[in-house]
């Protein structure tokens, strides 16, 4: 790679920021002088990316708000393709977000530009057939499970498994007490992470009902605490004023970012389904998962989803290691019997959290390095190839 190599990249959400960051740190590290250019969050800023867009513009879920924002998404697009189309990349990264990046990736594939994407869609949950649009937009998909190699070798689609950037930034041991001192939160009390999404939608379809399980939870536990890890200050600020319709709920700290943090320092988690029940895996930490979404998109997608499991924790081990709530399931009560054991008897986890240690060595596998060996190898190969 010479001082020109630019590299393309977009990540369409919170969780690719960070997945973003850790391959950018990587690949600097080897080619100082690599320039990234592209849409992501604070931590791929962080690593110095020229920004060409907004990561809130990708922020959506489910079927009826990136209908919403279609003027916006489209916009971005548009503008990406332009920018690429005038200084073409080295190569593009597309990070998770497979709705518009593998859209995306097409078109550029289409114009010579070669492509990359960072976490498969999840065709061994749904849209199976999926597999066909990733062969046509995608030159080399970089997994982060071990389970998905084989169904991308069966379809001939060029794929490299590099374990999970996370699993490498978490420490096999979190010390909750050196967590809680970061933080400034009460060494002694018994924290619960409430943490009910890092959109928009999310929040208004959970937060609600999460602090109504705190509310149904301070009742048996009065000195139960909890801590609430806001992605940036768009949520911090949304979930302040939900929070006024619960006057009576005492002990709640807040917390911009550090949502890491939040799950070192605390006891037992309730989350929202997504990356954060990996982190909280691999924090070992005893959690619920809960999600909901609008009755349409809910019908739709029974229909269409085919996983038995809804955390990426059962997933893996197939089998329930974290209890999950969905939709009409979504009740504060049911939550809170379950993290009341959680809280009362710690000693019940162990075996849930020797699971996790398993799971958490077979993810960690210094997937930054690996997927930066695996760009740039992929780069140098098309290019001896023109």
């Amino acid at each position: 790679m010479n001082k020109q190599t630019v590299i393309g990249i977009v990540a369409g959400e919170a969780s690719g920021d960070i997945l973003g960051q850790s391959i950018m740190h990587s690949l600097k590290m080897r080619c100082p002088s690599v320039r990234f250019v592209g849409v992501g969050g604070p931590h791929m800023q962080k690593e110095g990316m020229e920004s060409i867009g907004q990561i809130e513009t990708l922020s959506v879920m489910g079927l009826i708000e990136p209908l919403k924002k279609l003027p916006q998404i489209l916009r971005l697009k548009k503008n990406i393709i332009s920018h690429f189309k005038k200084d073409p990349p080295a190569c593009f990264i597309g990070i998770d977000a497979p709705d518009f990046n593998l859209r995306l990736e097409k078109i550029l594939k289409n114009k010579k530009i070669k492509t990359m994407h960072l976490v498969s869609p999840t065709i061994w949950a749904w849209r199976a057939n999926r597999i066909h649009d990733i062969k046509k937009a995608v030159d080399l998909m970089l997994l982060i499970f071990p389970f998905e190699k084989e169904i991308y070798d069966r379809h001939r689609v060029p794929a490299c498994y590099i374990g999970h950037p996370i699993a490498d930034s978490i420490e096999m041991t979190s010390d909750k007490f050196k967590a809680r001192a970061a933080l400034k939160l009460d060494p002694d009390a018994q924290w619960l992470a409430l943490m009910p999404g890092s959109r928009d939608a999310e929040l208004r379809y959970l937060a609600n009902d999460f602090f109504l399980t705190a509310k149904w939870l301070k009742q048996k536990v009065p000195n139960l605490k909890f801590i609430v890890p806001c992605v940036n200050e768009a949520r911090f600020n949304q979930v302040k004023e939900i929070l006024q319709s619960f006057p009576d709920l005492q002990d709640v700290h807040l917390v911009l970012e550090q949502s890491i943090t939040a799950m070192q320092a605390s006891d037992a988690i309730l989350l929202a389904s997504g990356t954060a029940a990996l982190q909280a895996a691999l924090i070992k930490r005893p959690c619920v998962v809960a999600y909901r979404m609008s009755g349409f998109t809910y019908q739709i997608a029974k229909r269409l989803v085919k996983a038995k499991y809804m955390a990426l924790p059962n997933i893996i081990a197939d089998k329930i290691l974290m209890p999950e709530f969905l939709q009409d399931a979504v009740q504060p009560e049911a939550m809170g019997k379950v993290l009341l054991e959680y809280i009362k008897d710690p000693s019940a986890c162990e075996e849930l959290l020797t699971e996790f240690q398993r799971i958490h060595k077979t993810l960690k596998c210094d997937a930054g390095d690996k997927a930066a060996e695996a760009i740039l190898k992929f780069i140098s190969q098309k290019s001896e190839q023109k």
